[in-house]
């Protein structure tokens, strides 16, 4: 994540208290001080407590152990019986920047702002989740692009209320750093969120953009109808967190009402994916010789491995699919 900003909370998350996040095996804290929000390695180098299970004083964070007090600059400013001046102990730190009511950190220095949603800068309502899955990054975002599980998993909600398929084309194409695949020809989605929240489908966009981030956006005739991006990034060996954006355009009473809605449909679904990813999981780990194969139909798949090794995604393509 050296160059990248990755999304780590929602702002709403740090309040008064320190928060403590995982990112990549590490651990970090989270806390507002007096220069604003701070965010470092959740230890104190004293003995190596968790200083997010500390308090915040005075703008500044006090491990629970001995006292000793760093500000939002890493630097050690005080340590409790001591006399005389307070040695430079430090603790590393990490850029941090808030952006549409969540948290992004970096331990590089990126030169460009985090980027949140599809659909940023524009007159939107906007819900926000966050989500813990056991899996890996590369089966959950495959699994929020993922077309063909919805069916089954979602049958009812996002597909399944009709057995009628529709035969729909799909065009992949990539670059560095991120890859999507295009479906048109499908008209409406046959589930519960698709009759609730759109009209008539021109398109439907799945797309993976690095570090972590899967995102699906609706497209209708006169324009972006209802987006969702996901940013999710691996905790541990066989945890997945994510900060989530649900995102519509702004267009009265009714599009209000129907993002309120949006919000425990969506979670619904999450919760459906997170049952089959953590059985996915469970199963794998009885058989850890054993390799997923990657189906005709898994047109992300070996892209989103490319692009998670920090190679190119394939050249594009061109498909069918009967959905």
């Amino acid at each position: 994540m050296s160059d990248h900003w990755q999304a780590v909370a929602l702002s709403r998350d740090v309040t008064t208290k320190p928060l403590r996040v995982m990112l990549d095996g590490a651990p970090i804290v989270l806390f507002r001080g007096d220069d604003g929000l701070a965010a470092m390695t959740d230890r104190c180098p004293h003995r190596l407590v968790e200083l997010s299970k500390g308090r915040v004083v005075n703008g500044e964070i006090e491990c629970p152990y001995h006292g000793w007090r760093f500000g939002g600059d890493g630097q050690c400013t005080a340590i409790p019986g001591h006399l005389g001046d307070t040695p430079r102990y430090r603790v590393k730190t990490y850029r941090v920047v808030e952006a549409e009511g969540a948290i992004f950190v970096s331990a590089g220095a990126p030169a460009d702002p985090p980027y949140t949603h599809a659909m940023a800068g524009q007159d939107v309502i906007v819900r926000r989740v966050r989500s813990s899955t056991q899996s890996t990054l590369i089966d959950a975002a495959e699994n929020i692009l993922d077309a063909t599980h919805t069916h089954y998993t979602h049958k009812g909600l996002l597909r399944g209320l009709s057995s009628k398929r529709q035969v729909v084309d799909v065009a992949v194409q990539g670059g560095e750093g991120w890859v999507e695949a295009v479906y048109t020809g499908e008209d409406k989605q046959q589930g519960a969120v698709s009759k609730l929240l759109e009209g008539q489908r021109v398109k439907t966009v799945g797309r993976y953009r690095h570090p972590g981030i899967a995102e699906l956006e609706y497209w209708g005739p006169k324009g972006l109808a209802l987006a969702t991006t996901f940013h999710l990034r691996q905790v541990d060996a066989r945890t997945v967190e994510g900060v989530g954006f649900l995102v519509g355009p702004r267009g009265g009473l009714l599009d209000y009402l129907k993002a309120l809605a949006f919000r425990p449909m969506f979670k619904l679904a999450l919760e459906q994916d997170r049952r089959v990813l953590r059985s996915a999981s469970d199963n794998a780990a009885l058989s850890p010789d054993a390799r997923a194969v990657v189906g005709p139909l898994d047109f992300l798949r070996n892209d989103i491995a490319a692009i998670i090794d920090g190679r190119l995604p394939a050249p594009p393509s061109t498909h069918q699919i009967a959905l």
